[in-house]
């Protein structure tokens, strides 16, 4: 059992995948950052000094003026402002992985199968289907 894991694990497809998951984190680290320090302090700064991620609905009656006061607090809220953060990371990575895919598709060559030549009536030359056990042109068997 542990050899054939070992060949398993050795297999090209998963070692891709690893390192594709790697590779997938760390980007969406540099995604994540992009949006919440490039990104979301210029659209907030346009919208009226608001920052996203500092937005909430607090659904208790005790007061916090930030998320984190909320949180620290431990007051039950709905984070929205996060979450429009994570809704903008998604689409920024969706479109990277789209345009990434992309151009790969550019880059490959494409594999076009070959027309399939058509199975034809040994008698009246007609084409007929493969699975076709009698000729529906001359009714000959075949």
């Amino acid at each position: 059992m542990m050899e054939e894991f070992k060949k398993f694990i050795m297999r090209g497809n998963v070692l891709d995948m690893a390192v594709g998951i790697i590779i997938g984190a760390a980007f969406g680290k540099i995604v994540t950052s992009f949006v919440n320090d490039i990104l979301m302090p210029p659209i907030g700064l346009i919208l009226g000094q608001v920052d996203f991620s500092n937005l909430f609905i607090n659904l208790s009656s005790t007061p916090a003026m930030t998320l984190a006061e909320a949180k620290a607090a431990g007051l039950p809220v709905i984070a929205y402002g996060t979450f429009l953060n994570a809704i903008i990371d998604f689409l920024i990575v969706a479109f990277a992985i789209f345009m990434l895919i992309k151009q790969v598709n550019r880059m490959m060559p494409h594999k076009e199968e070959p027309a399939k030549e058509p199975r034809l009536c040994p008698y009246c030359k007609t084409e007929i289907p493969d699975a076709a056990t009698k000729c529906p042109h001359c009714t000959s068997d075949l």
